[in-house]
């Protein structure tokens, strides 16, 4: 007969739910897969768009910011809303609701006439998505128990970095066969298997004691950080950071933003719950998350352009390129608990953003003539490192409150993630075309029978200065070398600034994580009033 002390734990997940609880992961990273993958898969695809009607919609680097941003931004600033409605509604329907919208929004930008209407239905994707990514996070704090909650996390993190990797790939396929809009397209099969699956398997979960919503605080994170990036991508577009359109509006995204935290403090019912950043850890956990979807997502959008327009790769073949990117994340997120639970959170995720770093730092190697070997290793690198970033802050964040806080806690998780690539992309996007403006203003001055407007339009990317250069002819050949020189320098200069944001997250980790004494060495081992809440809530 088992003595007190070698009975099992009681269990607090239903039975019949974690019998199935593989099942439900499973369906849970196709949902994830496919909002990802709708996100990461128009990188392969910028060019092509880039590229006049009809083999694309002719868009500008700022529109194919926006285009980008647009998805980040919207999904950022309802996340919060978001992750409450699942907590109060139930998780399984707004996940399904979330699905949905996804779905119709994909439909949408696949065939969007325009840059702006394309920009319009990536923004309601990212409505869509925000209802997802919540979800699917705060399911599995519900129907997995907290010592296997780290090897799922592990999981959905991996799901996580691979799709990241595979949009790419993805991409490159349908575009090597289809139209652009076929990138978008591919999302609707697996909506719609998913969803099925998920009415058939995912049990639904809420919290007993939901908080009001925040409507005014929502408003309040949306413009702010809308305005925030505006000035951030047209001080770009300009390369001019001096204009009162550029300065001005920046500005006045940080004031609103900053009433944003002001009114959360204050509210008895916060969008997002200031107090959960007393927690030095989850801060840290926060913080590091940020900064490395900052780099990620940064590098990602032009490292299709260094690829396509400056190596001359077909978006099938730039896709390929990343698949160590996508397989080290894979084999090795669901394997860092291990890590982890031997050397401490603190020491994996800090060693993980010093390799960031040293990667980021290392595609300044690169030049038009470079061995292609040198960037598969970078990529390799790159992913190694968020395999060991990610699982850990992610669990650090969720172990940090009670299980019924589940959705609002995965809507700040992924809130910063997507906040950070965001402003990755406009910041490190506005650096890389200022620097190569710079670089090729001389040789656009030197090109006859440019107007003002068309010299400063080609001088925004490389891309639009290829295209000028082709409809030049023979005239236009030597504006080529010279367009990808600048475009290798303006890379260079974005990659170093890159990876001195990785070394911050690195010094965030190394003073803030709790060490691997703090607890029992398991990541994001929770605080002890925590846990004692977590032990008394039901799923």
């Amino acid at each position: 007969m088992a003595t007190p002390d070698s009975s099992p734990p009681a269990r607090k997940v239903p039975e019949d739910v974690h019998r199935r609880r593989w099942a439900v992961l499973a369906v849970l990273l196709c949902s994830l897969l496919v909002v990802v993958l709708g996100n990461s898969v128009l990188n392969v695809a910028m060019k092509t768009i880039a590229a006049p009607a009809p083999t694309g919609l002719g868009a500008t680097q700022s529109e194919l910011e926006w285009a980008i941003n647009a998805y980040t931004l919207v999904f950022a600033g309802i996340l919060f809303t978001a992750g409450l409605l699942g907590d109060r509604w139930g998780r399984k329907k707004v996940l399904v609701f979330g699905m949905t919208v996804f779905g119709i929004g994909s439909v949408l930008a696949s065939m969007a006439g325009s840059p702006a209407e394309l920009i319009a239905y990536r923004a309601l994707m990212g409505f869509g998505g925000a209802f997802v990514m919540p979800s699917t996070l705060a399911i599995i704090m519900n129907v997995f128990e907290r010592d296997e909650q780290p090897k799922a996390i592990g999981i959905w993190a991996g799901a996580v970095g691979m799709a990241i990797a595979l949009g790419p790939i993805t991409g490159g396929l349908l575009l090597s066969r289809f139209w652009w809009g076929s990138v978008f397209l591919i999302n609707v099969p697996i909506v719609v298997a998913a969803v099925t699956a998920m009415v058939l398997l995912v049990p639904d979960s809420r919290d007993p004691r939901p908080g009001r919503l925040d409507p005014l605080g929502v408003l309040l994170s949306v413009v702010g950080l809308v305005l925030l990036v505006y000035g951030i991508i047209k001080g770009g577009q300009l390369a001019d950071f001096t204009v009162p359109e550029v300065y001005g509006t920046a500005a006045g995204g940080l004031l609103v933003l900053a009433l944003f935290v002001l009114h959360e403090r204050r509210s008895t019912h916060p969008a997002m719950d200031v107090r959960y950043f007393r927690n030095p850890a989850f801060s840290a956990a926060v913080s590091s998350l940020a900064l490395v979807f900052f780099g990620l997502m940064g590098v990602t959008f032009f490292m299709v352009f260094y690829t396509q327009s400056a190596r001359g790769f077909t978006p099938l073949q730039s896709g390929l390129l990343m698949l160590p990117l996508a397989a080290a994340q894979m084999i090795f997120a669901s394997r860092t608990r291990i890590v982890v639970q031997r050397f401490g959170a603190r020491a994996v995720c800090t060693g993980g953003m010093l390799v960031m770093a040293a990667t980021m730092a290392g595609y300044a190697l690169l030049d038009t003539d470079t061995p292609i070997w040198v960037l598969e290793v970078l990529f390799l690198f790159q992913g190694i490192a968020m395999a060991h970033i990610t699982p850990p802050a992610t669990v650090s964040i969720m172990q940090s409150l009670p299980r019924e806080k589940a959705g609002s806690g995965s809507a700040v998780n992924n809130t910063f993630r997507q906040i950070g690539g965001a402003l990755g992309v406009a910041v490190l996007g506005s650096v890389l075309s200022t620097t190569y403006r710079d670089g090729i203003t001389g040789r656009l001055d030197a090109v006859p029978g440019l107007t003002d407007e068309a010299r400063h339009a080609a001088g925004e990317s490389i891309e639009a200065t290829l295209a000028v250069a082709g409809k030049l002819g023979p005239a236009g050949d030597g504006l080529v070398a010279p367009a990808r020189d600048a475009f290798v320098h303006a890379m260079h200069v974005t990659v170093l600034g890159a990876s001195a944001f990785a070394l911050l997250g690195a010094i965030v980790a190394l003073l803030f994580l709790p060490p691997r004494q703090a607890g029992r060495g398991a990541p994001g081992t929770a605080r002890p009033d925590a846990e004692k809440e977590q032990a008394g809530a039901g799923s």
